[in-house]
């Protein structure tokens, strides 16, 4: 099965009762996502993933990308398919409208990227890179920048790219070695070798413009001496025109386990006496303003463990419903298709909940980030924004660890036909392998939530968060429904856990450095099961609503109740056990000495 079909009423339900889109819209600038303008912008992104890149997503896999003397060329079907997301204006929905945007809030604009993803997550990434490089230049750009660059980076006619690690560098950027040297017109030559660089060439566009870290010559060293540039493939001419082709070349393309039609890069920048670049912003505060990139992809590359956790549901389901194996444990009957199975039942619910969970995770956030951008109230637009920064590593780290444990539960519900590459189950594992990888490792998440989120206001932030789930956990516990209730007593140990784990992170974060590292990655597993069960609570108390009103889709509304209580079953009794692994500190790697390893 390779049909794909947007969960649009999921999606929706959770904009309108949980993100508050209705709200959203009536903030300075986004005047125009009214119902009716989300209807028909869901509707229609559901028909052009599903009818033109999902059919693509196969093939690509399978053909890939070819490196030859005039640079990467992508698989059949992928420059008209990117020329029609363009044309339908799906690249500039919640871009500025200054630079010919459409200018609606990401709320709207996140559901769009999911479907992209679920569709065809090679396809996805080019245009998520130009999202972040945009959001970029934006922040940090000249107007003269802005005004050659924006424009055609938000219809699609260019593309983007970061540029960040190179091959001594990994994750440590302080190692980075590219320089830039400054020319009497001010501009620079820049110098050195990226790898990893995501569509960092291909046959699509006319044009892609590299973000790139390097350092200036008097630039200091370690991460304070980085400073970020703009590095065209081709130089644009004083009229808008492409004049010559830079210095900067794909000199190899990675051969991967998964994503095999996104052309992963390594790129050298003036093996031929240099590229030209222009800085962007301040010298030395590259890292500072590539972060602005970073949250945005972050945000992404969590979304495609959404994404690809859907696909995967959505084929494991068809097939369960197709497959005849077995006797039925209850009626007796044999030969019965195996969603009847019990165990089998576990896993598609299991599937289905963690989904619910991580994709309801990221579009709250998706929405905090429209309050904080649009907002009136600054010391509202500041709580917003460091309740959405808090909650990136979740989005993060939970929605890529979810997408790969997900889809490999789709390969087991499929039994050994799972494993055969014809029935696609195996791809959506092989695509979500990297989302944990790229753009900060699930520890580098752990370390971000605890080091840069929690510890920078002390837990202030963290304890807003604990008093929204409080709430909510109250509110279940009142709702006079058993099956309310049951999740309300569920959040509430859950939220204990929480708390104790992050007042003993506090307590321990400065003095204990190395405990809190071993202590880390638990407490974002912890933070990701608590965040869900906390926004599926949410849901559960909506559906409700709805049912006592007898109005709306009455099974729907049954199944967002029973989704969440199987989340609260499922996942909120590993809280306390992850409280007390956080607790333990390093205790039990301090005894391992080297020759142990």
């Amino acid at each position: 099965m390779s049909d794909y079909r947007a969960p649009v009423k999921d999606m929706r339900f959770i904009m309108d009762e949980i993100v508050g889109l209705a709200e959203i819209a009536q903030l300075p600038g986004y005047e125009e996502a009214t119902p009716d303008m989300a209807d028909a912008i869901l509707e229609e992104a559901a028909k052009f993933t599903g009818g033109v890149l999902a059919p693509l997503n196969r093939s690509g896999d399978q053909q890939g990308c070819q490196l030859g003397p005039d640079g990467v060329t992508t698989p059949d079907g992928w420059k008209e398919a990117y020329k029609a997301f363009c044309e339908s204006g799906w690249n500039g929905l919640a871009m500025p409208v200054e630079f010919g945007g459409q200018g609606l809030p990401e709320t709207l604009g996140i559901a769009v990227k999911e479907m992209s993803a679920s569709a065809n997550m090679a396809f996805s990434l080019c245009p998520m890179l130009t999202g972040g490089a945009i959001q970029a230049l934006l922040t940090c750009a000249s107007d003269e920048l802005k005004a050659t660059y924006l424009e055609k980076m938000i219809t699609g006619e260019w593309t983007g790219t970061m540029n960040l690690t190179e091959p001594q560098a990994g994750s440590d950027l302080a190692l980075v070695r590219s320089r830039a040297e400054p020319q009497a017109d001010g501009s620079f030559k820049v110098f050195g070798q990226k790898i990893f660089i995501t569509y960092g060439d291909h046959d699509m566009t006319d044009n892609i413009v590299h973000l790139v870290l390097a350092r200036l010559p008097d630039a200091p060293a370690g991460v304070r001496g980085i400073s970020l540039f703009l590095v065209p493939k081709f130089l644009v001419n004083a009229d808008g025109s492409l004049g010559a082709r830079n210095d900067a070349h794909c000199v190899s393309i990675e051969h991967k386990l998964g994503i095999h039609a996104s052309p992963t890069c390594v790129l050298a920048f003036g093996d031929n006496g240099g590229a030209v670049g222009y800085l962007l912003g301040e010298p030395n505060r590259g890292l500072e303003y590539m972060f602005v990139m970073m949250n945005e992809a972050r945000m992404g590359v969590g979304l495609q463990g959404v994404a690809l956790g859907e696909r995967a549901y959505q084929q494991a389901l068809g097939y369960a419903r197709e497959r005849k194996q077995g006797r039925d444990a209850v009626t007796g009957e044999a030969l019965v298709t195996i969603d009847h199975h019990p165990d089998i039942r576990r896993m598609l619910m299991a599937m289905k909940s963690r989904v619910e969970a991580s994709r309801t995770t990221t579009y709250y956030a998706a929405g905090l980030l429209d309050r904080a951008h649009a907002g009136s109230d600054p010391e509202q637009k500041k709580r917003d924004l460091y309740l959405a920064e808090f909650l990136i590593p979740i989005v993060k780290g939970g929605g890529t660890e979810m997408g790969i444990e997900v889809t490999s539960l789709g390969i087991q519900i499929y039994g050994g036909m799972g494993y055969i590459e014809e029935t696609g189950a195996a791809q959506h594992w092989r695509d979500a392998r990297i989302t944990t990888i790229y753009e900060g490792t699930t520890g580098i998440q752990a370390n971000d939530l605890i080091f840069r989120k929690l510890m920078r206001d002390q837990g202030a932030t963290a304890r807003v968060v604990f008093g929204e789930v409080a709430a909510t956990a109250r509110a279940l516990n009142e709702a006079g429904r058993p099956e309310l209730q049951a999740i309300g007593q569920r959040l509430d140990a859950g939220l204990a856990a929480w708390e104790e784990a992050t007042e003993w992170l506090l307590a321990h974060a400065k003095t204990a450095v190395s405990g809190a590292l071993t202590a880390a990655m638990p407490y974002l597993e912890l933070s990701v099961i608590v965040t869900g069960a906390w926004l599926m609570g949410r849901a559960a108390l909506a559906a409700a609503g709805h049912l006592e009103r007898g109005a709306g889709d009455q099974s729907f509304y049954r199944g967002k109740i029973a989704t969440a209580q199987f989340y609260a079953d499922q996942m909120l009794p590993l809280a306390p056990g992850k409280t007390a692994t956080i607790m333990a500190g390093d205790a039990a790697l301090v005894a391992v000495t080297d020759d142990m390893l």
